[in-house]
């Protein structure tokens, strides 16, 4: 082979090698290394229960804004217009008729005084002669009484008549309305700290959806980490029986092993790839949990920070934090303390429905036609101040078993704050146990890897020296990963022990 074939060939393995380096460059700058911190960023960022918390934070914030102007007076203005078939009428028919026809009625009535005048005669009081010149009187004046004089009295009439037409088959009507609370039995003060309790129990909720966040998301990081190095170990495994199962083969080919010992071997090979892929598999779906978590799309090429590293880092720290850390931190005790603030308020809002109420009221009506000034077709109205009171007298004492009903909610959320606290102590102390727990756990089953690493290492040395049989090597290599996945498994707990502390103190975020 020439020199220039030789520098050919060499010349393309150089090219095939960096064209392999940058694929691998390429791909490894489209995956996204993230590391716990970016992980619980991300998810306080894109969880939607952490966007509902702030939404309801947000209602909560209107609504004591809302009953904060209950304490300032209402403006209101109301205006309308109606039509009637039928007027109002101050005079009725006979009347209309007998002021209409008033000089006609006048001049065509004789005056009844005949009978009078001849009852004086006989009484002796005046004489014939002079009744005989009565008489004459009323006669001339009833004839004095003319056309004239009736018309005059006819029209007169007719003018009163009109005076009394109310015309109101048109009516509109607008007011201006003033109304100050004075006093509502602390009803509205009642509400307003109802509305600032409100306000801290939807903080205090979103607090605990965020440690619950959290706690999910270092849940499933661990857990990301936790399958990877077992994915790692699977492939070392299937490295080792594929090892010794090379090394059967050409001991069989040699004569010194059998082909039962080739065959158990197999088998071995076979399990190992299928732990590879179950481990593989597991990779992928918790990647897929991790990045829902996170917010990003489930396809999503992600590296963990911890994911590559030899062993898991475990926190040396200790939680030495005490009981009472708990009781100040815990949203949950805080959110049961607000429910107990707001029932004891809600019994105060209970109470002032049967308290009397005091308000003042202020205004402005105007009507058309104005009522006040004879139906005239004209707007006109009228200021008024008052005060308005109610006193409730006799309810059948429905309020006093209000009342007890709402003390007895307030009795219910004092016993669920006491059990809470008692749970949350209890928990904390479970959760100190785990810690402690899977810290010995650590501690021995680091031990049992250094022992079965030297006893696969003293296997595979016998089995090359021809003194240990395959199937000791291959026992020696189940109890080594055996001891390896124990010990990944114990670093997993040290760190979701200290994540469930943590949350059980208060203090995961």
């Amino acid at each position: 082979m020439s020199f220039m074939s030789l520098f050919s060939r060499h010349s393309l393995m150089i090219a095939l090698a960096f064209l392999q380096s940058t694929l691998i460059i390429t791909k490894s700058q489209a995956q996204e290394i993230l590391t716990l911190d970016s992980c619980r960023a991300m998810a306080l960022r894109n969880n939607k229960q952490l966007g509902v918390s702030k939404l309801k934070q947000e209602i909560a914030l209107n609504t004591r804004k809302v009953l904060r102007t209950k304490y300032l007076p209402k403006l209101s203005a109301l205006g309308g217009y109606e039509y009637v078939s039928k007027q109002v009428s101050l005079l009725s028919d006979d009347q209309k008729t007998a002021l209409s026809n008033i000089g006609t009625t006048m001049a065509g009535t004789t005056p009844d005084v005949s009978s009078y005048i001849t009852s004086l005669v006989q009484k002796g009081l005046i004489t014939m002669q002079q009744a005989q010149q009565l008489g004459g009187v009323m006669q001339q004046v009833k004839t004095d009484f003319g056309e004239t004089t009736v018309n005059m009295l006819n029209g007169l009439g007719q003018e009163i008549v009109d005076a009394f037409h109310t015309d109101n088959r048109n009516m509109f009507a607008a007011s201006v309305m003033v109304r100050q609370p004075i006093y509502m039995g602390g009803a509205i003060k009642a509400a307003n700290n109802i509305a600032d309790y409100t306000e801290k129990l939807a903080a205090q909720r979103s607090e605990s959806t965020l440690q619950n966040t959290l706690y999910n998301i270092d849940q499933a990081y661990w857990q990301v980490v936790s399958v990877r190095q077992k994915e790692r170990l699977a492939n070392k495994y299937l490295e080792v029986v594929e090892k010794l199962d090379s090394d059967v083969q050409k001991m069989i080919s040699e004569g010194v092993a059998t082909q039962a010992d080739g065959l158990q071997v197999k088998v071995r090979v076979n399990e190992a790839e299928m732990n590879v892929m179950q481990a593989q598999d597991g990779l992928v779906l918790s990647k897929m949990l991790l990045c829902q978590l996170c917010g990003l799309p489930l396809d999503s090429e992600i590296i963990l920070a911890d994911e590559d590293k030899e062993n898991i880092l475990v926190d040396s720290s200790s939680e030495d934090l005490s009981i009472e850390t708990a009781l100040d931190n815990r949203p949950e005790l805080k959110m049961l303390q607000s429910a107990i603030d707001i029932s004891k308020e809600a019994t105060k809002v209970v109470r002032a429905a049967y308290l009397p109420h005091v308000a003042l009221t202020a205004g402005y009506l105007a009507t058309n036609p104005n009522v006040y000034n004879g139906f005239q077709r004209k707007f006109g109205g009228v200021w008024n101040v008052g005060v308005l009171v109610h006193v409730p007298l006799w309810h059948w004492m429905e309020g006093e078993y209000k009342i007890r009903a709402s003390k007895a909610a307030t009795g219910i959320a004092k016993l669920e704050f006491s059990e809470a606290q008692e749970k949350i102590e209890l928990q904390v102390n479970q959760c100190k146990f785990k810690v402690k727990e899977a810290r010995k756990k650590l501690v021995m089953a680091t031990k049992n890897v250094e022992k079965a690493e030297e006893n696969l290492r003293c296997a595979t040395l016998g089995f090359h020296e021809g003194v240990m049989t395959a199937t000791e090597v291959m026992a020696a290599q189940t109890a080594w990963i055996q001891a390896k996945s124990q010990k990944i498994e114990a670093e997993t707990d040290v760190q979701l022990s200290k994540v469930g502390l943590r949350k059980a103190l208060g203090i995961l975020n």
